[in-house]
């Protein structure tokens, strides 16, 4: 049987690049929204940083103890499938740090909120937000933030209360919270409780709860059915506080400098999130890399823009990186594709990543494109190696999320003129997924003689032969 092929077939090529580098239909002068600013009077974010670390340090002391001693996902460090310490693990990190049980719990249970320890199935291990702690404000500042979105979760809810009612006052406290910030000092209970009563009401009314069936006759004086708020305000009051964002005392009430730094910025997020029609502005940069896949091109970038926005420049920039260092290859071109968006402010922290393999070909084609290349044309500043490895970079991204003809059309943006040529360079340029692309695109290719050159040079890989 002879190959319907010759051996060397040429690769009918379109033009000789990635398809990372694909046509981008940009517009350079896109108006960008101004950075807001917050209310006059708060303090420097490096000072919001410093009240965060302050009130954080017992959480940032428990979780690196826990890094050091337990290392991640440390069996003997969760008693149950929430990540909750077990007594001996408890116990060891009292002795160790001079603290009660009591008070490692409490501290590992804020370190959870705040993110500098995260749950992954029945296991807990060090957050980024942990590494990052002595040296990014930003990211202490959204760890803070991330606490006070959990306020009321830092202490127990009143177990004499119906979770209906808890539910509605949790609802109600963004507009308590908002009165208070914009209130600037301490505001009396009495008047806060107004206010509660107020907003739960409308959210009842919003309910349009219509009982069905008869319904008895109205007494002269009927007898009050809903539980009063007062102890339910106490209650988110005294949770609030617990995580620093407001003193309670004295039958008031007073936003923290950080609480009121932290309402705006919610405020803001609200406003921004307008923009965001997929909903990815909550999200870390990997998960929402990972939410605007599926998206068009243009609404990727409404996504990126309205994510960023949310973001200072700096840990933005910094999450992307580091969402494109992981082993998934197409976050790797969708993080570069967001900091496209992002423009100048990024690239001095593209540039330092040119001496990352990984990250080069990617880091190249970026600064191309910056200082003023065509898209068609920034592959040009490629080397034949790097080009290959982006190509089987690319080609694992397709592999992993994309359908199998779209793998066969990836043959065509390789540089190399021959399969044989291409598969020599791919073998050569030691990307650590190669041999599962080869394999995919074996099992993909229609035509079996170039199928099995593939398969044959996927083992050679696999098998370190020649």
């Amino acid at each position: 049987m002879t190959s319907r092929i010759p051996r060397d077939s040429r690769l009918r090529l379109v033009r000789p690049r990635p398809l990372a580098a694909a046509p981008r239909a940009m517009n350079q002068q896109r108006s960008r929204r101004p950075a807001p600013r917050p209310p006059e009077g708060t303090p420097a974010p490096a000072e919001l940083a410093r009240m965060a670390r302050s009130g954080l340090a017992g959480a940032a002391r428990v979780a690196r103890w826990a890094d050091a001693a337990l290392g991640p996902g440390g069996d003997s460090a969760t008693a149950d499938g929430k990540a909750t310490l077990s007594d001996a693990t408890a116990e060891r990190a009292a002795s160790d740090l001079g603290l009660t049980p009591a008070q490692v719990r409490a501290d590992w249970d804020t370190a959870r909120l705040a993110g500098l320890v995260e749950v992954h199935g029945d296991s807990a291990r060090p957050g980024w937000r942990l590494r990052a702690w002595n040296r990014d404000d930003s990211a202490v500042l959204r760890g803070w933030v991330a606490l006070f979105d959990a306020w009321s979760l830092a202490c127990p809810e009143p177990e004499d209360h119906e979770p209906a009612a808890v539910a509605e006052v949790v609802s109600a406290m963004p507009q308590v919270l908002s009165f208070l910030q914009l209130s600037a000092g301490p505001v009396p209970v009495e008047q806060l409780l107004d206010l509660l009563e107020q907003r739960v009401t409308e959210l009842r009314t919003a309910r349009c709860e219509i009982p069905y069936g008869p319904q008895p006759e109205p007494t002269a004086e009927p007898e009050p059915t809903d539980a009063p708020l007062a102890p339910l305000l106490d209650w988110a009051l005294r949770a609030l506080a617990s995580v620093g964002a407001l003193t309670y005392g004295d039958g008031q009430a007073t936003l923290t400098p950080l609480g009121s730094w932290a309402v705006w910025v919610k405020l803001e997020q609200i406003c921004v999130a307008a923009q965001s029609p997929a909903g990815n502005i909550e999200q870390g940069a990997e998960d929402m890399l990972r939410g605007c896949a599926q998206l068009r091109p243009n609404a990727a970038r409404a996504e990126y823009r309205a994510w960023l926005a949310a973001r200072t420049v700096g840990s933005a920039v910094t999450e992307l990186l580091d969402a494109a260092r992981g082993e998934d290859a197409l976050l790797r071109g969708l993080a570069f594709e967001a900091l496209r968006v992002v423009g100048a402010p990024a690239e001095p922290d593209v540039r330092a990543v040119l001496e990352e393999p990984t990250l080069r070909p990617y880091a190249l084609l970026w600064l191309a494109e910056h200082d003023g290349a065509d898209p068609e044309d920034a592959h040009e500043v490629l080397t034949r190696e790097e080009a290959t490895w982006l190509w089987v970079d690319t080609a694992a991204a397709v592999a992993d999320h994309g359908e199998a003809p779209l793998l066969v059309r990836h043959l065509e943006s390789a540089v190399q003129p021959t399969v044989p040529m291409l598969l020599d360079e791919v073998r050569a340029v030691g990307h650590p997924r190669t041999v599962q692309v080869l394999v995919a695109l074996a099992a993909a290719h229609p035509d079996p003689a170039l199928a099995k050159a593939v398969r044959r040079a996927a083992f050679q890989v696999h098998t370190g032969g020649s």
